[in-house]
Order: C-alpha cells, then sequence, then structure tokens
C-alpha cells in the first residue's frame, strides 16, 4: 500500500467516524464454530455455535463490487455454501482460512463458460506490516476476492473455527 493510499485511507476514517478503530470484544468462551455466515451488503461476519451467534465480525471485502464471483481476477467475493478447507499460519495476511470455492459445481458451469473461476479465497488478517491499520482497514473494500478482518480478530476466529466448518457467504 502506498503512502498516498495511507493517507487516503486516515483521511477517510476520519470522515466517516471513529466507528471502525472499535474492537471487537472477545468471545465469552472458545466455544468451536460450526458455521460461519457472511452478509456482504452488511459487511458482516457472524459465527454460530448450535444455532446461537457466538461472535459478530464487521469486514471488509473483495473491491470487486457486489455481485458474486464469477471469474478469476474480478475481485469479486463469491455467493454460496462452501467449508473452511484449510489454513495458513505463514499467510502474507496475518493467518489465513481458506474457503472451499470453487466448489466442484462452479468450477465445472465455469469450464462449460471457458473461464476460470479463480481460487485462493480466504479469510484473513491484514496485510502483514500493516497490522497497525487495525478497524481502519474496514472503511473501505481492498481485498481481491476474500473477507478480511483485524489481526486480532483472526487470531479468535483461528481459534475457534475447525477445518470443514461451514459458510455461507450471502449477497
Amino acid at each position: 500500500m502506498t503512502a498516498a493510499a495511507l493517507a487516503a485511507l486516515l483521511a477517510l476514517a476520519i470522515f466517516c467516524g471513529w466507528r471502525y478503530l472499535t474492537p471487537v470484544a472477545a468471545p465469552a468462551a472458545a466455544q468451536p464454530i460450526d458455521l460461519i455466515v457472511v452478509e456482504k451488503a452488511a459487511h458482516r461476519m457472524v459465527l454460530f455455535h448450535h444455532g446461537k451467534a457466538a461472535q459478530v465480525y464487521a469486514v471488509a471485502l473483495g473491491r470487486g463490487g457486489a455481485g458474486p464471483k464469477e471469474r478469476a481476477g474480478d475481485d469479486n467475493v463469491p455467493e454460496g455454501r462452501y467449508r473452511i478447507i484449510g489454513r495458513n499460519s505463514r499467510s502474507a495476511f496475518h493467518r489465513s482460512l481458506r474457503i472451499g470455492y470453487p466448489t466442484a459445481r462452479q468450477a465445472a458451469d465455469a469450464a462449460r463458460r471457458g473461464i476460470d473461476p479463480g481460487g485462493d479465497v480466504m479469510i484473513h488478517g491484514i496485510h502483514n506490516g500493516l497490522g497497525w491499520l487495525g478497524g481502519l482497514h474496514r472503511t473501505i473494500d481492498w481485498t481481491r476476492g476474500c473477507i478480511a478482518v483485524t489481526d486480532a480478530e483472526i487470531e479468535q476466529i483461528w481459534r475457534m473455527v475447525p477445518d470443514g466448518t461451514a459458510i455461507i457467504i450471502r449477497p
């Protein structure tokens, strides 16, 4: 991120208010999460334990816009039902949980249309070295099609979300 981009981000945060700096409270208990629901329009991610909301996070999304991911490079976040299929503690974005996009059906549909559906869709923290931005990162959608939270939040999520957890991403 360039110095000009950082300055613009800070100016936007001041203009929009400091609500983006408010940290998310630590979960009451480190309950294993069995469902994640992402509401793109609300920029919200809710973690559920046995049908009850256990934690809510404000998120930044892909800079491609409101639509669903259709192809590699469109910078959109996919929509649908997936699973967490892996994790990377050495991610360029302070830990990441891999979302199982594309599904076999999405990959087959993309192949029929002759396009690359993309991949590497993650829930992750802020780019390494920029963690000091904290909640300011939520003032704009900046990812390449991922779901971003603060570094402290991805630490919480990392501990609570096992591989195989269902994730539903809604418009």
